[in-house]
């Protein structure tokens, strides 16, 4: 939610709840219309956002708040984001946000950021190979060793799509920080969302 503020400067929490449904957010976290108004609302109290009331609009209704990331709020988007590249063992949803940005850092750093992942990678897999060793296969352990050949087909898994990736931004792929115009990843004002759930919430209109 704080990368969807700060990709538009100023937000109001429909247009981040807009965001997050065409990201498919709904379907790979539990980013849902109630939990992200009470989180804008939470990260406001905490000084994360600095909440902005701002007139209704000619059709009449109450007030709406826009949200905008303070020093704060910047300062733990990016820790987040730093954090969750070089963790390995993080909830799906988490590196999903991760990857979806990114390109906000500078391209060197996020390379040093995903080659520290790989790092971690390999010594959580060494560590599952002192007990356990692959070429005996799982049955050497009873139906506990299909476990660790879950962890270890994990973490080759992770392993290789880490290094590819690594290899991608290297040559050169997508636009980082400070390289020039971003990869527009929100919908255009007034445009529709074709992946909007269409349900209401009281949130929509504040």
């Amino acid at each position: 939610m704080l990368g969807a503020v700060r990709m538009h400067g100023r937000a109001h929490g429909y247009q981040v709840r807009n965001d997050l449904e065409y990201w498919g957010a709904h379907e790979w976290s539990s980013a849902k219309p109630g939990s992200i108004y009470h989180a804008l609302k939470q990260m406001a109290k905490q000084g994360l956002l600095h909440a902005h009331e701002v007139a209704p609009s000619t059709a009449g209704g109450p007030p709406r708040t826009e949200y905008e990331l303070t020093g704060q709020g910047t300062e733990e988007y990016f820790r987040l984001l730093r954090e969750a590249l070089v963790t390995y063992d993080q909830r799906g949803d988490v590196k999903t946000a991760a990857v979806g940005f990114v390109v906000d850092l500078p391209r060197a750093e996020a390379v040093a950021l995903l080659k520290e992942r790989t790092l971690r990678i390999e010594q959580w897999r060494a560590s599952v190979l002192e007990h356990y060793v692959p070429e005996e296969g799982p049955g050497q352990l009873g139906h506990i060793g299909e476990i660790m050949n879950m962890w270890v087909h994990t973490a080759d898994s992770e392993a290789e799509w880490t290094h590819g990736l690594i290899e991608r931004i290297e040559g050169g792929a997508y636009t980082f920080a400070d390289e020039g115009d971003p990869f527009v990843g929100v919908l255009a004002e007034g445009a529709e969302n074709p992946y909007a759930t269409g349900e209401r919430h009281p949130g929509d209109d504040r």
